[in-house]
């Protein structure tokens, strides 16, 4: 089995530095759609360096955003790119994010699930700078075929939708060229670009990059329910559930839950097929 579980949760952390400015993070917000229109007050608490305010899902590609690919190279793990999957994604938040910093981020393997057909790898990174803790993320990898050994399942969470209309509902469109901009902050797979390589992983173009619609997704939860204020996001998780194509519209669905809010995401043009389950972005 190319998966040691023992051996990857035992392995010692790995540290790395990771710089950014005001200018990864506003390179971050135009990949997400922000600053349309160019002169909304709103818009340009993300693109304007005067009066600049950080997205907390800008911790996924703080650095260059590669720690995923960084984890798949840890001791006991030799998994083929081909078949992993990204499966979650969690975010804690211990203070706002700076619009510029420089920290460590350590990350390790937490956990390995045995899922039967797959193997799901808990990669975790903890990222601090000179003032203490920044923030803590998880990213759950799929790896399809590594299962059956008899291992822990792991969690199982899901978390359904409220019983009643959604408090608010809202759109945003994906622009034609969005995951080639959102690729400049880090994600260089060709999946997102080469219409070759998609075609080769069966789709019939490019597709938006997961942590690009994650991030879209916290942005309109702020916009619309936070009065635009980042601050008050404490912890933000999904699970990512389908895959929605450059040129679409995603349609957010809002519930406001005691302790934040709950969330599903579904491509619009495809007769509402799922992109983001189980969301929940806890908030003050």
């Amino acid at each position: 089995m190319p998966i040691d579980a023992a051996k990857a949760v035992a392995a010692e952390p790995r540290s790395t530095e990771i710089t950014w400015d005001h200018k990864d993070v506003q390179l971050y917000h135009l990949g997400l759609g922000a600053g349309t229109p160019a002169t909304d007050p709103a818009e340009l608490r993300y693109t304007l360096e005067s009066r600049l305010h950080v997205l907390p899902s800008f911790a996924t590609v703080a650095g260059g955003g590669m720690g995923i690919v960084d984890g798949l190279s840890a001791p006991g793990v030799d998994v083929d790119l081909m078949s992993v999957l990204h499966g979650a994604q969690s975010l804690t938040l211990h203070r706002p994010l700076p619009t510029g910093g420089r920290a460590v981020s350590t990350s390790r393997v937490a956990a390995v699930h045995d899922k039967g057909k797959a193997a799901v790898l808990v990669l975790r990174s903890e990222t601090a700078d000179a003032d203490g803790p920044l923030w803590t993320s998880d990213a759950q990898i799929f790896v399809r075929g590594e299962g059956g050994w008899g291992g822990d399942r792991g969690p199982s969470d899901r978390l359904a939708p409220p019983d009643r209309a959604p408090d608010r509902t809202v759109e945003r469109h994906v622009r034609e060229e969005q995951a080639l901009l959102y690729r400049l902050s880090g994600d260089w797979n060709p999946l997102h670009a080469d219409p070759e390589f998609a075609a080769l992983a069966g789709f019939d173009r490019p597709v938006l990059h997961g942590l690009c619609t994650y991030g879209m997704t916290l942005k309109a939860v702020v916009d619309t329910l936070l009065d635009g204020d980042v601050t008050r996001v404490r912890a933000y998780r999904t699970r990512f559930a389908g895959v929605v194509f450059p040129g679409e519209t995603l349609r957010v669905r809002m519930w406001t839950v005691e302790g934040g809010t709950q969330a599903t995401v579904t491509a619009a043009e495809r007769d509402d097929a799922p992109v983001l389950a189980d969301t929940f972005v806890e908030h003050a």
